[in-house]
Formats: C-alpha cells, sequence, structure tokens
C-alpha cells in the first residue's frame, strides 16, 4: 500500500512509498482510512523541527471504517464507522496513566509519531483508541476530531462561564475549534488575526463568533473595553504560537483574568511580561494535546452541530500530492487541508 513517510530526520525527507499492510494485534482494529487532516505538527515534523521514530508514516488526525479486528475485541466491530485516538501505547503504571491523562504519560508512544499513522490505506489502533461515529457525523468531518479534541482540551481546561468575554488569539483551524467551543458556554468572542487571515476571519464570523478582529488595522483592545466594561478579557485562549502574542494576550486580560497556552512555539524560552502576572493576579494554564475524556464530547459536538468541523475544510488532496498541499498551507491559501487515498 502506498503511504506518506518521513524516511529520515531533517528538513524533507517525506516519500510516497510502498509499505506492507499492518497486521493486527490480539488487542487490536485495522481502519480503512477515509480522510486524514494535516496538522502542523506534520508540517513541523516535515520541516525537521519535530522529531519522529524514522521511518514512520506520519498522519495522527483520521477517520474510516473497521475493516479487521483482533481476537480480543468486543467493542467494535467490522464495518463500524470510527475514529481514533492518537495514544497506540502508555506505560499504565505512572500516576498519569491511572488519571488517564495519558496525554502526560512520559513514555507514550502516538500513532503519526513514534507509530506508523493514518497517511495511508490501512491504520492500526488500539481498542481502547477507537471511538464509534455518531449518526450524524460524516468521515470528512470526523477526520478533525483529533484537532476538535485538543481544542476541547483547551476549552476544558478553563474557567469559561456565560457572558465571558474571551479572545482567541489566532484564526487557524485550532483557533477556529476553540472559538466554536467557547460560544456553546454562550460566552462573547472575539477572534483575532492578521490582515493575511482575513479568508479565516470571515470564516469565523460565518461560524458565529462574535467579533474577527484584524490587529494590524484595527485596535482589539477597544474592542475587548466595549464589550468588558472597560474591564478587559476573562480569558485569553493563544492559539497561535507566535512569541509576541503572549504579551499581547497578557496585556488584554482583566484583573484576575486567565491565559490558555496553546499554541506551541518555535522556541521554549519565551519573553514574557510577568509584572502583569503578578499585578493582575492572572492564572495561566499550560495546555497539552488531548486526552481520553475529550473525545466523546467532540464528537457529541460534532453530532448536534453546535460545532461545524467540516467548514474548516478547504482543501483536499492526494497522500502523493503532498508538495501541493504544504504549499497550499504555506502560502496562507487554506485554512484546514486533509488528505485521502485513492
Amino acid at each position: 500500500m502506498l503511504a506518506l513517510v518521513k524516511t529520515a530526520l531533517g528538513h524533507g525527507n517525506l516519500e510516497v512509498i510502498e509499505r506492507e499492510e499492518p497486521v493486527v494485534g490480539k488487542d487490536q482494529v485495522k481502519i480503512l482510512v477515509k480522510y486524514a487532516g494535516i496538522c502542523g505538527s506534520d508540517l513541523h515534523t516535515y520541516e525537521g523541527k519535530y522529531k519522529v521514530n524514522v521511518p514512520v508514516t506520519l498522519g495522527h488526525e483520521f477517520a474510516g471504517e473497521v475493516v479487521e479486528i483482533g481476537e480480543n475485541v468486543t467493542e467494535v466491530k467490522v464495518g463500524d464507522r470510527v475514529t481514533s485516538e492518537t495514544t497506540f501505547y502508555i506505560c499504565g503504571e505512572c500516576k498519569y496513566c491511572k488519571s488517564k491523562d495519558y496525554n502526560l504519560c512520559s513514555t507514550r508512544k502516538g500513532l503519526g509519531s513514534q507509530q506508523d499513522g493514518g497517511f495511508t490505506k490501512y491504520v492500526v489502533a488500539r481498542k481502547e483508541s477507537i471511538h464509534i461515529l455518531p449518526e450524524n457525523v460524516d468521515y470528512l468531518s470526523a477526520s478533525i476530531t483529533e484537532a476538535l479534541a485538543c481544542a476541547h482540551h483547551a476549552v476544558a481546561k478553563s474557567n469559561i462561564k456565560k457572558d465571558d468575554v474571551v479572545v482567541v488569539l489566532g484564526p487557524g483551524p485550532i483557533g477556529l475549534l476553540v472559538a466554536q467551543i467557547a460560544k456553546t458556554y454562550e460566552a462573547k468572542v472575539i477572534i483575532t488575526g492578521l490582515e493575511k487571515d482575513k479568508s479565516r476571519l470571515e470564516k469565523g464570523k460565518e461560524l458565529g463568533v462574535d467579533f474577527a478582529v484584524d490587529i494590524q488595522n484595527e485596535d482589539i483592545k477597544q474592542a475587548v473595553n466595549d464589550l468588558s466594561n472597560g474591564y478587559g478579557a476573562d480569558i485569553v485562549f493563544e492559539c497561535t504560537g507566535a512569541p509576541p502574542s503572549v504579551n499581547f494576550g497578557l496585556d488584554l486580560l482583566t484583573k484576575k483574568g486567565q491565559y490558555v497556552q496553546v499554541g506551541i512555539f518555535p522556541t521554549a524560552e519565551i519573553l514574557t511580561d510577568f509584572e502583569k502576572i503578578i499585578q493582575k493576579e492572572l492564572t495561566i494554564t499550560g495546555c497539552r494535546s488531548q486526552k481520553p475524556s475529550d473525545w466523546e464530547p467532540s464528537l457529541q459536538l460534532l453530532n448536534t452541530n453546535k460545532v461545524n468541523a467540516k467548514a474548516l475544510v478547504s482543501h483536499q488532496f492526494n497522500i502523493t500530492e503532498w508538495d501541493k498541499a504544504y504549499a497550499t498551507i504555506k502560502n496562507g491559501e487554506a485554512i484546514k487541508v486533509v488528505l485521502k487515498v485513492e
């Protein structure tokens, strides 16, 4: 079968090659992949900024049909429409595993990074990671469940409540999903971007966000103050991973506000205005990936049409068209890109 494989570390080294079909273990499920989404981490891997266990088939956002199950699998059956968590292996012994915070297990192995993922025809996942798709969730929407689960994880770690003023920095896929989830709490949501993000900001308004602000040409602080009677935002979700965005977000917050870091920075050390954190008694919250408890709520958000994930898919390519897909993302044309095997 054809697979999009990271064959060696460093920039590039991403090739479409023939690989053997995976064999199903006794506690595993084999899935025929219908769609697989491109994540920012896939781009980082291609660019050599993110280390994976090479050679490995990339792709950790996918949905498809069960075609084979292991002898110990009773939770799903052949023909089921499913998606899968990215977790392929955990130690099961550490305190994080015992609390089902698998995203924090130090020996965890994930699909598409340490284990072959979904940029191919068939992928094998552990039975515990499988989720059956609800009736109203199609394969294309379901392929974005992992990204939605990450967004759900971020919002779940916040103290969001009705009528809160929420600012989402960054109108990428995760930011647009965070904004949609925040609206389900009846919060007042502002999403921000740059001049080049015009189509993404417009998409945010289409999806029900209260205000979409181009911070290069509009006064975001005035917009926040108008909504909050001058107090500032209750919660800021930083979804860009751009270092200047940190202090920008801290400045927008009200006293006793909450800052949630969702985006991943290109470097570990970021200049941070701790004076604001101290003087405003801010709460700073880290957010890493997603965990099992984020998946079923995410699927129900899709099933009830409270979140429209499919609307974010701007482009579809075959796995053989990686160069086109990459160029489309990097030049700013795309919102969300999915790959498929035909």
